[in-house]
C-alpha cells in the first residue's frame, strides 16, 4: 500500500474542540467526505491503463467540468478524512478504504492529466500561449475554480469580445492540469504528475526543434567535415532557429511550467530544465563546434553573426536557465561566444597578415582600382557593421603597432563613448596598411603621372567606402576629411605631372610680342605635346565620374585660358591670310574640351589626335 499519509499536510488545524459531541460530529463528516468520494471515484474507475486506446468521450474532464470540479473537490475531502482517521483512528477499515479510494483517484488524475496534455498539446504551444498568458489568471492562482470564474465573468459580453477560441482552450487546459497538480502533489504523488509531464512536452519541444532544424546529432566531427557552402547554410538555419526558440519556444514552456505548477514553483523550474536542456545544449553547441572548425578571412562574418545571436540573446538564456542544474546549459553557451571570439581575433590576424604579405607584382591597367582596394574595404566597411560586437571580442586585445606613427591612426569622434576606440583603432590600422601597399603599387607605374591617378583612384574609393558606411563612425569626419584633402593632391600631381609639357609649350606672356619663328615653335611643341600626352593618357581610367569631371576642370583651368590668349593673339581667323597658321595652329581652345571629354574612360581607341 503506497504510504501516501506520510507526507500528508499536519492534521492540527482539523482537530475538533475537545468537547463530547466533537468526535462524533468529526467522523460523521469524514465518513461523507469518504462516501461521496467513494461514489465519484467508483463511477470513474473504468478508464484503461493504456492511455493511447482511450477516448475523449471516456475523459472526464472533457466530458463534463462540473463533475471534474466535483471529482477534484471530492479527493480533496477524502484527503482531509484519511488525515482526521490518521490521527483519531490510525487502524481503522475506513482509514484502509479510504487508501485505496486514493489510490484508484490518483490512477485516475494520472491518466487524466496525460489525456488533457496529449490532446491539447498544440493547443499548448508556447507561442500562442505565451502571447495571452499576461492578460490570463497569474501563475499563482491555483484554484481548478479559476477557468471556471473567468468563464463566468465573460458570459454576458459580446461575441466580439471574447478571446479566440484557441486561446480558451488552452487557458482551460491549463486550468484543468493545474487543479489535477495541486490534488496530486498534495495527496503525494507528484513523481507519478511530473513524469507524465516531461514526457508529453519533452516530446513537443524536441519535436519543435527538429522542425526548425536543430539537429543534436550534428558534432564537432561531422561539422567540421562539411564543406563551406553546407555548413553556412545550416549556419543561416541556426541564427533563424535561434530567435524563435529563445524568443518564444522556451520562455512559453516556462510559463506553461510555472502556471501548471503553480502550486510548486520549484518543480515546475525542475520540470522547464528537463525538457529543455537536452534541445537547449544542442542548440548551444553548434557555434561552440563551428568555431572549431579551419578558420579563414572570408567566414568571420558568418562567425560574428553567431556571437551576434548568441550575445544577443545571453539576458534570456541566464533567466531561463538560472537554476544550478541549468549550468551547463549557461556554460554551453559562455563557451561559444569564448570559442568564437578566438576563432575571430584569429582571423582579424589572418587578415592583417594577408594584408602586410600582398606581393601582387601586376599594375592595374590605367590606373584603375586595384583588387586590394576593393577587397579590403568592401571587407572592412561589412565588418564596421559589426563594431558592437567586435568591441567586446577586441576590448582585451591590444594592437601591437612595429614602430611608432607620425600622426594618429583616426580622428577622435563624438562617438567614442558608444563605439570601443579599440574597435577604431584596429581599422584604421587596417585601412593604414592597404594605403602603405598602395604606395608600393604606385611605383611599379614608369609613368609618375600614372602613378599619381592611381593613388587618386585608389584613395578616393577608400574614402568613399567609408563615407557611405559605418566606418565614417568609427574614423571619424575628420579622417574624411583630411584622407579627400590627399586625393585632391594626388589628382593635381596628376595634372601637373602627366601635362607639364603642354603647359611648357606656351609662352609665359602668352599676349606679348613674339617673333614669328618663336610663335611657330610654341605651336608646334604645343601641339607635339598635347597629342603625345593624349594619346598615352587614352587607356588612363578614372572610374568615379565625380573625380573624372574634377580632374578634367582642374586640366581646363590650368591649360585653356593660357592657350586661349596666345591662340586669339598669334592663331586666331584674323591671322589666317599667314600660310604658316594653317600648317601650325591645329587646335581652336574648344577642341581641347573636346578631346578631354573622351579622356579617362580607359576606352584606349585613339591613338592619334586630329583637330575638330
Amino acid at each position: 500500500m503506497r504510504t501516501i499519509l506520510k507526507s500528508a499536510p499536519s492534521p492540527t488545524r482539523m482537530t475538533p474542540p475537545a468537547s463530547p459531541l466533537a468526535p462524533t460530529f468529526s467522523e460523521s463528516l469524514m465518513e461523507e467526505n469518504i462516501e461521496a468520494a467513494e461514489f465519484i471515484i467508483t463511477k470513474w474507475d473504468s478508464l484503461s491503463d493504456d492511455y493511447d486506446s482511450v477516448s475523449n468521450t471516456a475523459s472526464l474532464f472533457s466530458n463534463s467540468r462540473e463533475e471534474a470540479k466535483q471529482y477534484l473537490s471530492s479527493v480533496k475531502g477524502l484527503q482531509k478524512a484519511m488525515q482526521f482517521l490518521l490521527s483519531h483512528q490510525p487502524s481503522s477499515e475506513k482509514l484502509v478504504r479510504a487508501q485505496e479510494l486514493m489510490e484508484t483517484a490518483m490512477k485516475r488524475l494520472e491518466k487524466e492529466f496525460y489525456l488533457i496534455l496529449k490532446s491539447n498539446r498544440f493547443f499548448l504551444d508556447p507561442e500562442s500561449f505565451s502571447a495571452h498568458s499576461s492578460s490570463r489568471p497569474s501563475a499563482s492562482r491555483s484554484s481548478f475554480s479559476d477557468f471556471e470564474e473567468y468563464e463566468s465573468e465573460n458570459e454576458s459580453k459580446d461575441e466580439t469580445d471574447s478571446i479566440p477560441e484557441t486561446q480558451r482552450v488552452s487557458l482551460a487546459a491549463i486550468e484543468d492540469l493545474r487543479g489535477i497538480t495541486e490534488v496530486m502533489i498534495k495527496a503525494g504523488y507528484a513523481k507519478e504528475c511530473i513524469r507524465v509531464y516531461k514526457i508529453i512536452r519533452k516530446s513537443f519541444v524536441d519535436e519543435a526543434l527538429h522542425s526548425l532544424g536543430v539537429d543534436s546529432t550534428l558534432n564537432s566531427q561531422k561539422i567540421q567535415k562539411m564543406d563551406w557552402e553546407v555548413l553556412e547554410a545550416k549556419i543561416k538555419n541556426w541564427l533563424h532557429a535561434v530567435k524563435t526558440v529563445v524568443k518564444t519556444l522556451f520562455p512559453g514552456e516556462r510559463i506553461l511550467s510555472d502556471q501548471v505548477f503553480s502550486i510548486a514553483l520549484a518543480m515546475g523550474e525542475s520540470c522547464f530544465t528537463e525538457i529543455s536542456k537536452g534541445g537547449a545544449l544542442a542548440l548551444f553547441e553548434f557555434p561552440e563546434n563551428v568555431a572549431k572548425c579551419k578558420k579563414s578571412p572570408e567566414k568571420m562574418f558568418r562567425f560574428l553573426d553567431l556571437y551576434e545571436a548568441v550575445s544577443n540573446n545571453w539576458p534570456e538564456i541566464a533567466l531561463m536557465f538560472s537554476c544550478e542544474s541549468a549550468s551547463t546549459v549557461r556554460s554551453t553557451a559562455t563557451n561559444s561566444l569564448i570559442k568564437l571570439g578566438d576563432a575571430v581575433r584569429t582571423m582579424l590576424s589572418s587578415f592583417e597578415t594577408a594584408i602586410q604579405k600582398d606581393t601582387s607584382k601586376s599594375t592595374v591597367p590605367g590606373g584603375g582600382i586595384h583588387p586590394l582596394t576593393r577587397y579590403v574595404m568592401n571587407y572592412l566597411s561589412f565588418l564596421a557593421d559589426y563594431s558592437e560586437v567586435l568591441s567586446d571580442i577586441v576590448a582585451d586585445w591590444p594592437l601591437t603597432i612595429p614602430s611608432p606613427l607620425p600622426e594618429p591612426l583616426f580622428s577622435s569622434t563624438d562617438n567614442e563613448e558608444s563605439i570601443s576606440s579599440s574597435v577604431s583603432v584596429r581599422l584604421a590600422w587596417l585601412v593604414l596598411l592597404m594605403l602603405c601597399k598602395l604606395d608600393g603599387h604606385a611605383t611599379m607605374y614608369k609613368d609618375v603621372s600614372l602613378s599619381y591617378l592611381f593613388l587618386a583612384n585608389n584613395l578616393h574609393y577608400v574614402v568613399g567606402k567609408v563615407r557611405h558606411s559605418n566606418l565614417k563612425i568609427l574614423l571619424g569626419d575628420e579622417w574624411v576629411t583630411k584622407h579627400e584633402v590627399k586625393v585632391k593632391q594626388y589628382a593635381s600631381n596628376y595634372v601637373r605631372m602627366g601635362w607639364s609639357k603642354v603647359l611648357a609649350s606656351l609662352p609665359e606672356n602668352p599676349t606679348a610680342e613674339i617673333p614669328v619663328d618663336e610663335v611657330k615653335e610654341h605651336f608646334r611643341k604645343f601641339n607635339s605635346a598635347f597629342e603625345e600626352a593624349y594619346t598615352k593618357q587614352t587607356s588612363w581610367v578614372v572610374p568615379d565620374p565625380g573625380l573624372r569631371d574634377d580632374i578634367k576642370i582642374s586640366l581646363a583651368r590650368q591649360i585653356v585660358p593660357i592657350y586661349k590668349e596666345f591662340y586669339e593673339a598669334y592663331g586666331g581667323m584674323h591671322l589666317k591670310k599667314e600660310i604658316w597658321v594653317e600648317s601650325f595652329v591645329r587646335y581652336t581652345p574648344d577642341d581641347l574640351g573636346n578631346f578631354w571629354s573622351d579622356l579617362l574612360h580607359g576606352s584606349g581607341s585613339s591613338s592619334s589626335v586630329t583637330s575638330s
